[in-house]
């Protein structure tokens, strides 16, 4: 009897381990979009400058072309050291890790809009 519950003990683990794989497949295959991801990052960290409905004069980053067109420059400058030349946020202390990866995973994924 106790083979018996041996054995369906260690199906069941088999079959949870198999799906639990299965799972973390699927979240790797999320991607980062700009609708989706970057866009509420610059509204949040580039705003006002970047943003010209709040008033900004310097290239617009609330659209996809223009982010699109410029992610490798807002990369480099991200990743600068307040009082580097170009360091953005211009006006702030520098992004976190986690931040910079979105516009980084952005990239990564294709620039994709939806």
């Amino acid at each position: 009897m106790k083979k018996y519950y041996v054995l369906i003990a260690i199906s069941l683990t088999s079959i949870l381990l198999t799906y639990c794989h299965g799972s973390k497949k699927a979240m790797k295959t999320a991607k980062t979009t700009y609708s989706g991801s970057l866009q509420t990052v610059i509204m949040a960290n580039c705003s006002p400058c970047h943003i010209p409905s709040k008033g900004g004069n310097k290239e617009a980053y609330d659209n996809y072309a223009n982010v699109v067109k410029d992610i490798d420059a807002m990369i480099n400058r991200i990743q600068l050291n307040p009082g580097d030349r170009g360091f953005m946020p211009f006006r702030g202390k520098k992004l976190n890790d986690s931040t910079i990866n979105v516009f980084k995973q952005f990239k990564a994924d294709g620039m994709l809009e939806k």
